[in-house]
């Protein structure tokens, strides 16, 4: 089997807690290099990893033919440029970059230089996404009128993180926003409208720890929210249509599973715990409720498709086209929020 030697930018949580695990876990793809200032916490993960704290020493490799870009998200587009002008296939944490306009000359320096691009998504691969997907795409809750998704936190106390301060790219609509806004845009294309409400709840809040996203598909509303003071969370999914209605608790486990140490391959990767099964309300009686098994996440499907699309010839999992397309909604919500409005959402 071919071997395919990734290097990755950045050893904070995106880095060590998602890509290098992930990575490590698809056969053909070898984590060789990392770019980071904490060589002990790499070595510990994987020894024998290469560690450097000079992107450019990383990008004059020629053995390293993929660049993850898993720094802070005001670097996104820098670091992916000069990966791209080195000459390799590169995929960038969310959000993809901070403005439309980096991502589209990203996407044509991409497709000069015949390389390959590609945006980490890894919520398509959530097991209660998964799950709400099956059931919409069989037509199971009928002509759909609403679906909302939450991802909501308890953090009452502002934290030391670069994401919670001041900055391009900071705050909860471009921290969590972009999982949200990817898997509606999934389901549902783009939208027709946005409207948004930004907020800083928190005192001392230098950046958005609240937004309310309502995207408008004719009839169909796609309410998207996040808090991050949010103690006991409601609903994750909540998807009602003329035929019946699915409610879904809890979040993914492949998360805290990959904090805890555990892999792709454990019996018990990407399952959900019984008493979060969805809940589905179907036909006219509305006391008749049965609960949907949750279909196992799979994050690892994204670098196994990543291998596949660099080896075979295969399309990306994730295409740079469709994280522009929830970076433009992100534009859209912070125009509306600004101009407390609802806008037309426009390529």
């Amino acid at each position: 089997m071919r071997k395919v030697n990734v290097g990755v930018i950045g050893y904070g949580m995106a880095g060590s807690v998602f890509h290098g695990p992930l990575i490590a876990s698809v056969e053909g793809l070898v984590l060789s290099t990392v770019v980071s200032s904490k060589p002990d916490a790499v070595q510990r993960d994987f020894p024998g990893v290469t560690v450097t704290p000079d992107i450019r020493a990383m990008l004059a490799n020629p053995a390293v033919e993929v660049v993850v870009v898993a720094s802070p998200n005001s670097t996104h587009f820098l670091y992916a440029k000069m990966a791209l002008e080195a000459g390799k296939h590169v995929i960038v944490d969310k959000p993809f970059s901070i403005r439309v306009s980096e991502a589209d000359e990203l996407i044509k320096l991409a497709a000069r230089k015949k390389l390959l691009l590609s945006a980490f998504q890894n919520r398509r691969y959530d097991n209660d996404f998964l799950t709400v997907r099956k059931v919409i795409d069989e037509g199971l809750l009928g002509n759909l009128y609403i679906y909302e998704a939450h991802y909501d936190l308890f953090r009452p106390q502002i934290s030391a993180k670069w994401k919670e301060h001041a900055g391009e790219g900071c705050g909860a609509l471009y921290d969590l926003g972009p999982h949200l806004i990817d898997q509606a845009v999934q389901l549902f294309g783009a939208p027709k409208t946005v409207f948004a409400e930004l907020i800083r709840q928190r005192p001392g809040a230098e950046v958005d720890d609240y937004f309310h996203l309502i995207l408008g598909y004719g009839a169909l509303r796609v309410i998207l929210g996040s808090g991050w003071v949010v103690k006991q969370p409601g609903p994750h999914f909540m998807v009602h249509g003329d035929k019946g209605s699915l409610i879904k608790y809890g979040l993914d486990s492949q998360q805290p599973d990959l904090q805890k140490g555990l892999r792709p391959g454990h019996p018990r990767w990407g399952r959900d715990q019984e008493e979060y099964y969805a809940e589905l309300a179907l036909g006219q009686d509305r006391t008749a409720k049965s609960r949907l098994e949750t279909i196992p996440g799979c994050y690892e499907v994204f670098y196994q498709g990543i291998y596949k699309a660099i080896v075979h010839g295969e399309p990306l999992p994730v295409k740079a086209t469709e994280a522009r397309t929830a970076l433009r909604v992100i534009e859209c919500a912070i125009k509306s929020n600004n101009e407390m409005r609802t806008v037309v959402f426009s390529d």
